[in-house]
């Protein structure tokens, strides 16, 4: 579990440089891919708040930003629509664009 400070200096890095809020949306991409969801939920919203607010991605994929907040907190249970939408804002906003590449072979 992160400490408030930690988030609370990560939020502030993102809002001040683009390439880390840009790294941020890929690891939270990332990590949702290799399945860790509740950790994948909590970058993209400590992201997004600290760079547009909710309110920008809530009108662009047509839910309330107060429902965002709540569908990416630690109880929250987003919808694939909802989940796949806040992804693609970040990669609209900072011009992040995901991949999957292969792991190596073992």
């Amino acid at each position: 579990m992160l400490t408030r400070s930690f988030k609370a200096l990560a939020q502030r890095h993102a809002a001040d440089d683009p390439a880390f809020a840009a790294a941020l949306s890929r690891a939270g991409i990332d990590t949702l891919l290799t399945g860790d969801v509740d950790t994948g939920r909590a970058i993209p919203r400590d992201t997004i708040k600290a760079t547009a607010g909710f309110e920008k991605p809530g009108r662009e994929i047509g839910t309330p930003s107060k429902s965002l907040v709540r569908m990416f907190g630690p109880h929250g249970n987003p919808q694939a629509r909802d989940l796949f939408g806040v992804i693609g804002f970040p990669r609209k906003e900072a011009g992040v664009r995901p991949h999957v590449v292969p792991d190596a072979p073992r």
